[in-house]
């Protein structure tokens, strides 16, 4: 029996997406008690190579965290190998699955009215030690607009602060635009929250597609079948029927509350701290024996490949287009996320930056450092990289900075326009463009002076010639002489 079928519905969910886990051997199980307030965020912080399981936490509930870990455990839940993942995202992202409504499912099997569920008894942790209090970070947020009825489903940090009440960051996007129209009638937003389900519904949920465009419908395209709905108890709203658990409520207007700091995926405290909205709940609904999502902020941490995949991916489909085609081997986003790294093979000289200056204007306000490498260089590998910044770069030539630039208002060493819960909340900074790549093959001449030096007989392995006490060290050598997988 496979994952997919692992439940009986042939769906994927987090239960399917636990045992694949599980049977690739990415999955550790913690069978001690934790407490998610002193514990939890510190074992999610030091694991960073696999998921983690808890089954003993606080009124008999269970969480999953650190799934996925990296970009490896990302390219085992799309089913490709991890060079090949972003280039796979970037197609999937071609294709839409409308959903379908479905009469009921197991997100339903247990329902609590106001008065009846308390948020503080949910196994929410505390990331950092500057955490302005336990905060959901799963919680993938279901909104409307009230003008087309379209959805809209995005990432958003709940900080809880009472039995049925959490702040909420709203970032100046889709969500935030939907909730300035309700705001603008004096009416509250309904929304609806759904907790725990497969990766590839929250790498959905982290892509930035066209105001308007359903992110259930590219989930749908990511899973290769349409996502099951349901309509939600309260609020006018459908959520995935087989999520762990759904909590609908309300944001109402003009109502700001301190929030944060909170461990961001940028490694910082601060940004976003302010006066935002809040939410007030008035229904829980989960499965009977629900399994709670934590997700550990931080760069190169879970939320942060939630970011990453479809950031890449979506800039990588554009690229593709500019000046008629360029020869574009792979996008990558660095740790923090505002930078990008593009591998290609220039056609003529000076291709480079235009592919560069549409990486830093793309549908994401992220990017603000962008740098272009030659497919010798293993984007993956951040050595590689360092070396060909230091080797491939005339400063004067290849480095381009563009100032008084619209940039991602959670960049700290920006300065920061505004605050949150504001309309005007932004950084305005700069944004750099590295050329680092060689010249074209089309001059060969000057191209070969850039060639990479290599061994005679490349294909000897010291390991051959070895003790076997010394296999441990040469078995590492290949990766540290050769780097690039594309040159071996």
């Amino acid at each position: 029996m496979n994952a997919a079928t692992a439940t009986g519905a042939g769906r994927r969910d987090m239960r399917t997406w636990i045992a694949e886990l599980e049977a690739a051997g990415e999955l550790v199980r913690i069978d001690k008690p934790v407490d998610p307030l002193t514990q939890m965020g510190a074992l999610m912080y030091q694991c960073r190579e696999k998921a983690l399981f808890f089954e003993k936490l606080p009124h008999a509930w269970r969480s999953l965290g650190q799934a996925p870990a990296n970009l490896r455990q990302a390219a085992l839940a799309f089913g490709v190998p991890e060079e090949r993942l972003v280039p796979h995202v970037a197609a999937k992202l071609g294709t839409r699955i409308a959903p379908v409504m479905a009469g009921s499912g197991p997100v339903k099997e247990v329902k609590f009215s106001r008065g009846e569920f308390d948020l503080r008894e949910l196994p929410v942790h505390v990331a950092g030690q500057r955490d302005g209090g336990p905060v959901i970070g799963s919680g993938l947020v279901v909104t409307r607009d009230p003008d087309t009825g379209q959805r809209n489903v995005s990432f958003h940090r709940l900080q809880v602060k009472g039995a049925d009440k959490t702040g909420i960051l709203l970032y100046p996007r889709h969500s935030w635009k939907n909730y300035l129209k309700y705001q603008e009638r004096n009416q509250p937003m309904p929304v609806a929250i759904f907790i725990g389900h497969h990766p590839l519904y929250y790498v959905a949920a982290a892509t930035t597609a066209a105001y308007g465009d359903d992110e259930f419908e590219i989930a749908g395209g990511f899973l290769g079948e349409p996502v099951p709905l349901v309509k939600c108890e309260t609020v006018d709203l459908e959520v995935p029927a087989d999520a762990e658990l759904v909590l609908e409520g309300e944001i109402p207007p003009h109502i700001r509350e301190e929030e944060g700091p909170f461990s961001e995926f940028q490694d910082y405290y601060v940004t976003g701290t302010g006066r935002n909205p809040i939410v007030q709940y008035r229904c829980l609904t989960r499965r009977r024996d629900a399994i709670f999502k934590n997700l550990q902020n931080g760069s190169e941490m879970e939320g942060c490949v939630f970011h990453k995949l479809p950031m890449s991916a979506t800039i990588m489909r554009r690229l593709r287009d500019v000046g008629g085609g360029p020869n574009l081997h792979n996008v990558g986003m660095l740790p923090g996320v505002f930078g990008i790294v593009v591998q290609m093979t220039q056609r003529f000289h000076g291709e480079a930056k235009n592919l560069l200056m549409a990486a830093l204007s793309s549908e994401y306000q992220h990017p603000k450092v962008a740098i272009a490498v030659d497919a010798d260089v293993d984007i993956f590998n951040h050595s590689e990289l360092l070396w060909a910044l230091a080797t491939r770069v005339n400063p004067s030539e290849d480095v381009v900075v563009i100032p008084s630039t619209h940039n991602h208002a959670m960049d700290a060493s920006l300065p920061e326009v505004g605050a949150p819960g504001t309309a005007l909340w932004q950084r305005l900074g700069s944004k750099m463009l590295i050329d680092a790549t060689i010249p074209p093959p089309a001059d060969a001449a000057a191209r070969a002076a850039f060639e990479r030096i290599r061994p005679r007989n490349p294909e000897l392995r010291l390991e051959d010639f070895a003790a076997e006490a010394s296999l441990p060290l040469v078995r590492a050598l290949p990766e540290l002489f050769f780097g690039s997988k594309l040159l071996r």
